[in-house]
C-alpha cells in the first residue's frame, strides 16, 4: 500500500492541482468547455510522468525485488 501511494501520489496531486486551477478559471470566466478541463490535465500528467517516471519505475522495481526476495525466503 505504501509503495502504491508513493508512486500514485505525484500524478494524483498534479491532476488535483490542475483541476482546481481550471475550475477556478472556469468559474471566473464562466467558460464551460469540456475540453478545457481534459487537455491541460492530460498535458500536465504527461509532463509529470516524463519528469518523475524514472523515480516511479525505480520505486516499483525495488518493491518487486523485495517481493521476490520474500518469496524466495518462504520456499526455504
Amino acid at each position: 500500500m505504501q509503495t502504491t501511494l508513493y508512486v500514485a501520489m505525484p500524478i494524483l496531486a498534479v491532476s488535483l492541482f490542475v483541476g482546481v486551477l481550471i475550475s477556478v478559471f472556469q468559474a471566473i470566466t464562466q467558460v464551460q468547455e469540456m475540453t478545457l478541463t481534459f487537455v491541460p490535465k492530460l498535458i500536465c500528467i504527461g509532463l509529470a510522468v516524463l519528469f518523475l517516471g524514472s523515480w516511479m519505475l525505480t520505486q516499483l522495481v525495488g518493491f518487486t525485488q523485495l517481493c521476490f526476495e520474500y518469496a524466495a525466503r518462504v520456499g526455504r
